[in-house]
């Protein structure tokens, strides 16, 4: 099993280091790592450092650092532009999504939207929500969640999920640089003057399928992943 990851606002510099506060508390007394037991350190955005533990305190480890390494930043990017669904799905989608190896999220405050978004508190969530997920995943880079936008804030170019488009997301080109933007539709789905305001946008199916919105998102990226080789 790999060792268990933990983030940092900066990785350190020496070779110890105290890991305490909230990941600290996680890593000794949740997941009780004891002396000997090695974990990962990552600052989130592509640096990670090996460590080792040395000791153990309440809610902290001392630590011993070893290699450190950088991942770059993928490209092209893979953005998904998630339609705000009510409930826990859309938190369900940004943990899946996540996992799957989404590089950003941006909420979008659809036409069918049944939630409303009227403070920062739910984006918060989401970014709440990728950032563990990202550990979860020993992912090196925690994708961002944007703020909220409206239709005519989405990307020109966007490949829109769309049960009646004629292309298969499997088919369409794809860019080897830049970002590749998904569109995913809140419960009721997207509307067609929505589809309409999208510059240029094209509209792809997954398959004979009707996925929930929470699904639709991880099975696009599957999709992309395989086909750009991150899979």
């Amino acid at each position: 099993m790999s060792a268990p990851q933990f983030l940092v606002p900066v990785l350190p510099d020496g070779d110890v280091f105290v890991l305490d506060g909230p990941e600290g508390h996680h890593a000794a007394t949740v997941q009780r790592l004891r002396v000997g037991e090695r974990l990962v350190l990552c600052d989130g955005s592509g640096g990670t450092a090996a460590a080792t533990v040395v000791g153990a305190g309440k809610g902290s480890l001392e630590l011993s650092l070893g290699e450190r390494s950088y991942e770059p930043a993928p490209d092209p990017r893979l953005v998904v532009v998630q339609g705000i669904a009510k409930g826990d799905r859309g938190e369900l989608a940004v943990q899946a999504m996540t996992e799957v190896g989404v590089d950003a999220i941006v909420p979008w405050a659809a036409v069918r939207s049944v939630a409303r978004w009227t403070s920062d508190k739910p984006r918060q969530r989401w970014a709440d929500t990728a950032r563990e997920a990202a550990k979860q995943a020993r992912r090196s880079w925690v994708p961002p969640v944007a703020a909220p936008v409206s239709t005519k804030d989405i990307p020109a170019g966007a490949l829109v999920l769309h049960e009646e488009a004629a292309l298969a997301l499997s088919a369409v080109p794809l860019p080897s640089t830049g970002d590749i933007v998904v569109v995913v539709g809140p419960e009721g789905g997207i509307a067609p003057e929505e589809l309409a305001l999208m510059a240029d946008a094209q509209p792809v199916r997954l398959g004979p399928s009707v996925l929930r919105t929470s699904t639709a998102g991880p099975a696009a990226l599957a999709v992309l992943s395989a086909r750009l080789g991150r899979w």
